[in-house]
C-alpha cells in the first residue's frame, strides 16, 4: 500500500534528509519519498498499523501531520532535525 502524509514545517532538503533517515529505521516502510514542493511524505508499507508509527515518528521529530497540533514546541524540535540533516549532508 501507499501512503501520503502531508506535514508541517517543511522547510527545505535537510528536513526531506532527516524525515527519510529516521522513517527508513521503522520496519515496514519502504520506497520513502519527501516532496518538498506539497509538504507530503509518501511510503509504501504493507500494513496500516505503520502509518501510525510513521505520524507518531514525524510529530517527534517537530512535523506534525497537517491536521495535528503545531505548537511553538513542534516547530522548534523542526528547526533542530532539519539542521541535523543539513548537517548529515556536508
Amino acid at each position: 500500500m501507499k501512503t501520503t502524509i502531508q506535514i508541517q514545517n517543511l522547510k527545505c532538503g535537510g528536513c526531506a534528509k532527516t524525515i527519510t533517515d529516521k522513517l527508513s529505521g521503522l520496519n515496514g516502510i519502504n520506497e520513502i519519498r519527501i516532496e518538498e514542493e506539497t509538504s507530503s511524505v509518501i511510503f509504501e508499507h504493507e500494513n496500516s498499523d505503520v502509518v501510525f508509527v510513521a505520524k507518531d515518528k514525524l510529530r517527534a521529530l517537530g512535523y506534525p501531520a497537517i491536521d495535528d497540533e503545531n505548537g511553538i514546541l513542534q516547530k522548534a524540535k523542526s528547526y533542530v532535525s532539519c539542521a541535523s540533516g543539513k548537517f548529515k549532508n556536508n
